[in-house]
């Protein structure tokens, strides 16, 4: 019963012609620890020390055998946080998973803001295969109406909060009826698996990237340059 419950719901969420491939953006200096575990990890899992304080910067994990750079947490404003959390307790539900855009827009969206900021550093995007990757993690995956982590341009404005709850486990979708959750597969802004997703390579699709040289030997195959992506 609950594998046909799944089949449904992830045949459901993956649909529509453009939500048929999940995209995480990463740097392109992540790829090779990434490359040799088989394997994503949230920020928590590679680095669990600190949980809920804002990292103001990018932290460079600098162990041989976790070698990483986490993003900088974004300055959200207190008032954005719903009551009865607190922003320590959002920022440490957010560093306990791993994200995905299912939309090329969005995901163009965050590679440009990036570049912007860190002209300096070289990126890269993973395209998985949403079906099987959410069926094989469907007891971990989440969805997010909202872009979770963002710091809104005009937060007074904003007409949702912010808390773990904006997380709907994937297993209950179409199940809840609320405003801060998405009722619909078009309303999802956000796919989100908690602490890592396993057997990674046999998702993918493709590594997008501006420079080949930055691609692991072991997924060189799959690289194609990033301006593919913005053009489907």
């Amino acid at each position: 019963m609950e594998h046909r419950r799944a089949e449904a719901v992830v045949a459901d969420v993956t649909r529509a012609k453009g939500r048929k491939t999940l995209y995480h953006f990463t740097r392109g200096t992540n790829l090779p620890a990434m490359a040799r575990r088989d394997a994503l990890l949230s920020s928590y899992t590679l680095y669990p020390h600190e949980a809920g304080v804002r990292r103001e910067k990018p932290l460079v994990l600098r162990d041989p055998e976790c070698r990483a750079t986490l993003n900088a947490h974004l300055r959200i404003p207190e008032h954005m946080i719903e009551a009865g959390y607190t922003l320590a307790e959002f920022r440490a539900s957010l560093d306990r998973h791993v994200f995905f855009w299912p939309t090329v827009r969005d995901c163009r969206k965050m590679w440009e803001t990036y570049s912007k900021r860190e002209p300096e550093e070289t990126f890269a995007i993973l395209a998985c295969d949403a079906h099987a990757l959410l069926l094989n993690h469907y007891r971990a995956a989440k969805l997010s109406k909202y872009d979770s982590g963002s710091a809104p341009r005009f937060p007074h404005l904003c007409t949702y909060k912010k808390s773990p709850d904006m997380f709907l486990p994937l297993s209950e979708f179409g199940c809840v009826l609320q405003s801060n959750v998405p009722g619909k597969a078009s309303e999802i802004r956000e796919f989100l698996v908690e602490d890592k997703i396993i057997n990674l390579v046999k998702y993918m699709q493709a590594v997008y990237v501006t420079d080949f040289r930055i691609v692991p030997e072991n997924w060189r195959a799959l690289a194609k340059p990033v301006e593919t992506l913005w053009g489907r």
